[in-house]
């Protein structure tokens, strides 16, 4: 098997894998790799391109849809006995994902039959619609038209007051006109980055680190770079060497039940970062939509709580606990920026729908938020039982640990065998998916590790959704080196 005449222009727009598969072709068209030929393993091609591995899996993998390649089990790939003369439409819709995209996940893992644990949302029947419902109705019967008219961009004022109490029992303290209403969590985020950076400016956030951050780093043309994580979340000790390197001009990080990896930091850790932002003088932006999604023990105060310092944004939202789709989330932010980033939201949608604001203060207020979330935490300690209880059973091969809340488990399989990507293209065909570990990382790292959504299915589905992974994982695995189990600064 000869080496592939490949060359990849790192700093084009096109990804790489697309690049790859556009090389496959030519070279297949053109009689350079003949109908038969043996293609080099995706390990041994991503090293002589010096890529991510996940870039070739995805490349051959189009190929394959396309008609194109050829697998043949225990023997490798080869170009197909009779290629396509024209590119197909196949080609058009990548058949995995590469830099983007969360949406190409989300829509393979939602074929009819597949048993998904990579969605980031609690499941439908965590709604509570009847809930939802009654808001809805008392809150048009009490406000008429008024409910359906523009608010105020920074928010309904009883809303943002039911907040401010809301956080105060966690220790964080701050009046109404700290609160602003947000789109959501991920529309929280963006307004703070839009607010504080300019393109090409630094973050610093954990890696791995929430997708839908990434996201807008991309979109708003920043650039993140990552610090390292352990079992206890963000490695504060590498603070400083990565602000001194960096010069960042923001800090973003989930403390609490972290996602991916769903760690929790402690809080001599959340001093040590708070020392060092006000060393700096470095803003940090605090994701804490899991805060209340507690199984155990509750977790340390939010950093807001302990900021004396007025350097820490806290974002959060309600769509982790309750509804998802009405987009109810805030921004607590002190005077200082306060200002700014009303501008920035009105100019982003001009204020966040009033019926739904209204409503989610009728439930604050009606005392049936606390009420849902005792029957949700139950649910979630049952399922992520049902989840662990089965890898036990059919991925012992692979580590994780407990989390102790949240919505996700992090596993890592064993890194002399597939990938988690070779491992989701057949987890899908198998009716089982997930959300795969470079999906979360900055460089294409976390090959061998995968994010499972414990909330996703009752019990009895969990199990079936195990096994069908545990089933594709072994019958994979069987032609790589024998497996052992990895070792993790997370366990």
């Amino acid at each position: 098997m000869k080496e592939l005449s490949i060359r990849l222009e790192r700093g084009a727009k096109t990804p790489l894998y697309e690049q790859l598969k556009q090389h496959l072709i030519e070279q297949i068209r053109s009689g350079v790799l003949p109908p038969g030929a043996r293609l080099p393993a995706t390990r041994d091609l991503a090293d002589q391109l010096d890529i991510g591995r996940i870039s070739v899996v995805s490349a051959y993998e189009d190929l394959k849809q396309a008609g194109y390649l050829e697998a043949h089990v225990g023997r490798g790939t080869f170009v197909a006995d009779h290629p396509p003369e024209e590119n197909t439409a196949a080609l058009t819709g990548s058949a995995f994902f590469q830099d983007a995209s969360i949406r190409e996940l989300v829509r393979m893992a939602a074929r009819p039959g597949v048993i998904s644990f990579a969605m980031g949302t609690p499941p439908d029947e965590f709604l509570p619609v009847g809930i939802i419902q009654q808001a809805i109705d008392a809150v048009l019967a009490r406000d008429g038209a008024s409910a359906l008219a523009y608010e105020a961009p920074e928010g309904f004022s009883p809303l943002r007051e039911a907040i401010a109490q809301m956080v105060g029992e966690s220790g964080i303290e701050v009046r109404a006109d700290d609160v602003l209403i947000t789109g959501g969590c991920q529309q929280a985020l963006d307004l703070a980055v839009q607010a504080l950076l300019n393109p090409g400016d630094v973050v610093l956030t954990s890696s791995p680190t929430y997708a839908g951050f990434l996201d807008i780093a991309q979109a708003r043309g920043i650039t993140p770079v990552g610090v390292p994580v352990d079992r206890y979340g963000m490695r504060t000790d590498m603070l400083e060497a990565l602000i001194a390197e960096n010069r960042p001009r923001l800090l973003y990080v989930a403390p609490t039940y972290h996602n991916p990896t769903g760690t929790v930091m402690p809080a001599y850790r959340r001093e040590e970062l708070l020392a060092v932002a006000a060393q700096y003088r470095l803003p940090v932006l605090e994701d804490g939509v899991y805060q209340d999604l507690t199984f155990t023990t509750a977790p340390p105060p939010p950093l807001k709580a302990m900021d004396d310092t007025d350097l820490v944004m806290h974002a959060s939202s309600f769509s982790k606990i309750m509804m998802p789709g009405m987009r109810i989330g805030y921004l607590i932010v002190g005077e200082r920026l306060r200002r700014r980033l009303v501008r920035v939201k009105q100019a982003a949608d001009v204020c966040t729908p009033a019926l739904n604001q209204r409503a989610m203060h009728h439930v604050l207020t009606g005392g049936q938020l606390n009420t849902h979330l005792e029957a949700v935490r139950s649910a979630l300690l049952t399922r992520r039982s049902a989840l662990l209880d089965a890898l036990e059973r059919h991925l012992p091969e692979a580590a994780w640990h407990e989390p102790k809340g949240g919505l996700y488990v992090w596993v890592l399989l064993p890194e002399d065998g597939p990938s988690a990507a070779e491992l989701l293209v057949h987890a899908i065909g198998q009716g089982t998916a997930f959300a795969p570990g470079p999906l979360f990382h900055l460089d294409g790292a976390g090959v061998h590790a995968l994010r499972l959504n414990l909330a996703a299915h009752p019990p009895d589905v969990i199990e079936e959704g195990v096994r069908r992974l545990g089933f594709v994982w072994a019958q994979q695995a069987e032609h790589y080196q024998p497996a052992s189990r990895p070792t993790s600064p997370l366990l």
